[in-house]
């Protein structure tokens, strides 16, 4: 069953993501958190709140707003591998990131 992950950026700025079966595999919650944990090293994000320990919902935030709006946009590989992590992570059918308001539905 396929999932979808939604990542907006502002009202006309949502980008969709369709992740297949295929697309998850090798990919387990360990596997997707260290993804988010190296994306948000290499991207130097802020830490949400920086006197505890980075959850995967801050991380999966702070990687989707500093990875920025055109690596959704060109919709490449990266951004492939950005949904499948949220999925593996969230396990829903259906996930919405809103950068702007900085949540996860």
């Amino acid at each position: 069953m396929s999932q979808q992950v939604l990542v907006s950026f502002g009202p006309a700025q949502e980008y969709e993501i369709i992740v297949h079966p295929a697309d998850l595999e090798g990919m387990d919650k360990s596997a997707a958190r260290a993804w988010f944990a190296q994306e948000f090293e290499d991207l130097e994000c802020t830490p949400s709140n920086p006197m505890g320990k980075v959850l995967v919902l801050d991380m999966i935030l702070n990687v989707a707003k500093y990875g920025g709006e055109a690596r959704f946009k060109e919709n490449g590989e990266w951004a492939k591998k950005f949904g499948a992590a949220v999925a593996v992570s969230l396990g829903r059918p259906v996930m919405k990131v809103d950068v702007k308001a900085f949540a996860v539905g």
